[in-house]
């Protein structure tokens, strides 16, 4: 009998990204496969968090279910799975296995007896649990914390995700440590609200203790935190992140929106004044990289507030930012406010993201005529001779890439840092580059 082969799918977030790599893991039995329709075992790691990944993620399943072949076993996991538990067991004859967010780590067992679980305690990896690295010889994920404490009136993941649970440094350390000694040195630190990281450890400045703890490390070149909450991000932590020799100056702090009632009606923390105060000093930071999301149609967006939004949005110089339509979501506190048309809220993401597009562009144009360090990759997928780079300040899944069209006859290794001088901007966001050397 010949190797058992898996298929596994990860929908949503990077956070669930680390989880997926758990599971992939603990099958490391499995042969790993391309074509469902070869799979013994086909896994989806489900989002749950709006409306449209919840279409997704079920899309997903169903497609999937498709292309199985007989007698292979269809697994959810995730999100979805564990928010709408008792609908999908009764409503989702398709799926063979469920599982939520607790039992990762089991996976193998609950595959092996052909069981569902759903575990009381949401899992957080620790510095045991090994994981397959997917999408990069030199970066990887590496989740902080699970569970949120804020309570903003659109969001529903504390509800199944729980309050605030952060790993101890000394643990954090460790994996990264054992991830170095496997050729990895470049790291992006998540969790649902990083900048609380630790305050359940009864850890003041947690985030700032991490980021210490993580320029010891050697071997360690490179870092990023991922998504700051306002009201639990200090000057300090501001500080401590543009002044790190390890840590790119990178700011992922989803506002959601400028404006004071809106901020207030969204339970946010912080007000307006408070929220821009943060912004500025962020932008005060020499090679700051500033990315943001904003929600509009929230229950109460009225036209002035949204006025408010892209008046500012257009204004401040974001690097990125993403636009979500709001999706209004049971269980959570804006779910019975009285709800804004939905042709009104398409409308207005239409409008606001064209100006997220204009930021983009502007961010890019700052780049043309300057030599920055990079990440050559891979062969791009736009065309066989362009190459595919990364500059290290900017979220490898999210940011974009630079293609490179001239490499001056260098021999390029894929994974390795390069000096290219940025020559044009191609469109909105093409940025092409040649290279210029190796980085020291």
């Amino acid at each position: 009998m010949g190797q058992k082969t898996l298929h596994l799918v990860s929908l949503g977030c990077t956070k669930n990204l680390v989880d997926s790599e758990v599971m992939l893991g603990k099958l490391s039995q499995y042969k790993v496969v391309d074509d469902p329709s070869s799979a013994d075992v086909i896994i989806v790691n489900t989002c749950g968090f709006i409306e449209a990944a919840k279409t997704e993620s079920l899309e997903t399943i169903m497609e999937l279910h498709a292309l199985r072949k007989k007698d292979s076993l269809l697994v959810i996991s995730g999100c979805l799975s564990e928010r709408y538990k008792e609908e999908l067991q009764k409503d989702l004859s398709e799926v063979d296995i469920f599982t939520g967010v607790g039992d990762y780590d089991n996976i193998d067992r609950l595959i092996e007896a052909k069981k569902s679980s759903y575990s009381p305690s949401v899992f957080l990896a620790n510095e045991d649990v090994s994981r397959v690295i997917t999408g990069s010889s030199y970066h990887a994920y590496i989740k902080i914390a699970e569970g949120c404490n804020q309570s903003c009136s659109f969001c529903a993941i504390p509800n199944f995700k729980g309050k605030l649970h952060s790993r101890g440094i000394d643990s954090i350390v460790k994996e990264v440590k054992s991830l170095v000694a496997r050729g990895y040195w470049d790291f992006s630190f998540i969790s649902q609200d990083s900048s609380s990281y630790g305050r359940d450890l009864g850890l003041k400045d947690g985030l700032a203790e991490l980021i210490k703890a993580v320029e010891k490390i050697e071997g360690v070149q490179s870092a990023k935190i991922l998504y700051l909450y306002p009201s639990t991000t200090t000057f300090a932590l501001i500080d401590a992140i543009a002044d790190s020799p390890l840590f790119q100056t990178y700011y992922d702090i989803p506002i959601q929106h400028s404006d004071d009632g809106m901020l207030k009606t969204m339970k946010r923390g912080f007000g307006e004044t408070k929220t821009k105060e943060l912004l500025e000093y962020m932008h005060s930071k020499p090679n700051a990289f500033i990315r943001s999301t904003f929600i509009v149609g929230h229950p109460g967006e009225d036209d002035e507030a949204f006025e408010r939004l892209c008046e500012y949005a257009e204004d401040f110089g974001f690097d990125r930012f993403n636009v979500f339509e709001y999706s209004n979501e049971e269980d959570t506190a804006a779910f019975s406010m009285e709800q804004i048309e939905l042709k009104t809220i398409a409308k207005r993401a239409k409008r606001l993201g064209a100006i997220a597009r204009k930021s983009v562009k502007a961010s890019l144009e700052k780049l043309v005529g300057t030599e920055i360090e990079v990440v050559i990759e891979k062969e791009s997928s736009e065309h066989e001779y362009l190459l595919s780079a990364k500059p290290l300040n900017w979220e490898r899944e999210i940011d974009g890439e630079i293609l490179i069209n001239d490499s001056s006859d260098m021999p390029i290794d894929f994974g390795k840092r390069y000096r290219i001088y940025i020559s044009e901007l191609v469109g909105d966001e093409i940025l092409l580059g040649t290279v210029k050397g190796a980085s020291v």
